[in-house]
């Protein structure tokens, strides 16, 4: 359906009370994503040639986000007045003309591309309205969807619907497609002549169905229709969403030895052959090359590892960080915009902070790079084949050359030329016997007590 134009619509207009939150609901996140993105995401992966968002008044923060993650137009639904009032909204965008209109909501962060192409084929196939349900054992609360046949004839909310329509086991998940020709009509067709005063988008189907338009229902999982209105729900929407990535990453030929333990973030890019041990967690951002292993315990956020690298146990990568192919960082190391090059090892109790390291140099432990003085970060340059002693502490802007040696416990504030060996400490004095007579000191001093 490359050759159709798609407009989605995200509705995020919403307050969100339940999630007794000061962040607006769809800023709320869903495995290091905001759920607004997800939707938007989910919209280009279909192929949407443009998104539009429709947020509440004074929400700045949301269109921020939406355009960020690729909304080309935010409108504001100034008076919330129901669905298909939120919907106009975005009627410039729908009167510049468009193939495919489909109404998505930014709390519901899991419907597939894959499923929104289902409305599309069949908006492709002729029908002016398409409405996504899903099958439940458990409709209580949803609007059932009414068919005869093929056709879908109405939406019936619960507390209208007749003791067998609420028997009907097919329910409505707010999500809509419409033909991009008969979009406004349809929409400006809804009138409010209800309890609540309101606009609503349901009513597009009982409005096609009467002008002898086609009306249809296309089905999907019941998880991908998972909204959010509170913390629970959000929790329970991050614990499908993780188990959907680490199921694609098994089947992708990544080794999870504890799936259940290992958390992602919605662009966690994993190769295969990469092993990832238990207790880790990917924040946004993080890359890692084939034949990686993550071990366990590890915490990795903007990161890309090279292939064949060690992390872990116990490291912790923040953004910026990139050990290159074969290095090992080991327990309790963190690397924070650093780029460690083939072969090296940060292997213990280190912190390396805007720093470069040469291939095959040797971070022994303890080692910090002082990159901070209260002011402004500078950096750490660390050659080829260089041996950083432990408890060295390197205050940037400093540079160890090529195949340089840092004696244990140095303070280097001075440049290592390469090959040479720098020393920076105190020399150490010994003074005979000083032991045996302050045991003897002390212990007369106890006993006078």
């Amino acid at each position: 359906m490359t050759d159709r134009t798609f407009l989605a619509i995200v509705l995020a207009a919403g307050e969100g009370t339940r999630m007794r939150s000061r962040l607006p609901k769809v800023l709320h996140e869903v495995g290091g994503r905001p759920m607004v993105a997800h939707a938007i995401a989910a919209a280009r992966a279909a192929g949407a040639t443009r998104v539009a968002a429709v947020v509440g008044p004074n929400a700045d923060a949301v269109a921020t986000v939406a355009t960020k993650a690729g909304a080309d137009e935010i409108f504001v639904q100034a008076d919330r007045l129901g669905t298909a009032h939120a919907v106009l909204q975005a009627r410039a965008a729908i009167a510049a003309g468009v193939d495919d209109v489909i109404v998505l909501y930014g709390d519901t962060p899991l419907v597939t591309p894959e499923t929104i192409g289902e409305v599309r084929a069949k908006l492709a196939a002729g029908a002016a309205v398409v409405v996504l349900g899903f099958e439940t054992e458990t409709p209580t609360g949803y609007g059932r969807l009414l068919t005869e046949g093929d056709r879908l004839v109405a939406i019936r909310e619960e507390k209208d619907a007749t003791d067998a329509e609420r028997r009907v086991r097919l329910c409505n998940s707010g999500i809509m497609g419409l033909s991009g020709a008969a979009a406004l009509s349809l929409l400006e067709g809804i009138g409010n002549a209800n309890a609540k005063g309101e606009y609503y988008l349901t009513d597009a189907v009982e409005i096609a169905t009467a002008r002898g338009l086609s009306a249809v229902a296309v089905t999907g999982a019941e998880e991908e229709f998972l909204g959010v209105n509170d913390r629970r729900q959000l929790a329970t929407c991050e614990a499908v969403f993780q188990a959907r990535r680490r199921a694609a990453a098994l089947a992708a030929g990544v080794t999870l030895v504890a799936p259940d333990t290992v958390f992602f973030s919605a662009d966690t890019e994993l190769a295969a052959d990469v092993v990832v041990e238990p207790n880790v967690v990917f924040g946004p951002g993080v890359k890692v090359a084939s034949g990686a292993r993550i071990r366990a315990f590890s915490h990795l956020e903007g990161a890309t590892i090279g292939e064949g690298a060690t992390i872990g146990p116990f490291a912790r990568l923040r953004p910026g960080a990139e050990p290159g192919p074969n290095v090992h960082v080991g327990n309790f190391v963190e690397i924070k915009n650093g780029k460690v090059a083939e072969g090296a090892k940060v292997n213990h109790l280190t912190y390396i902070g805007d720093a470069t390291i040469g291939p095959k140099a040797n971070i022994g432990a303890g080692t910090i790079t002082c990159n901070y003085d209260g002011f402004g970060k500078y950096l750490t340059e660390i050659g080829a084949n260089a041996f950083v002693g432990s408890n060295s502490s390197l205050v940037a802007p400093v540079k160890i050359g090529d195949g340089a040696y840092v004696g244990s416990g140095s303070v280097v504030t001075k440049d290592v030329p390469a090959d040479s060996l720098a020393v920076a400490r105190g020399r150490q004095t010994m003074i005979e016997g000083w032991a045996k007579a302050f045991r003897a000191r002390m212990t007369k001093a106890r006993e006078k007590k």
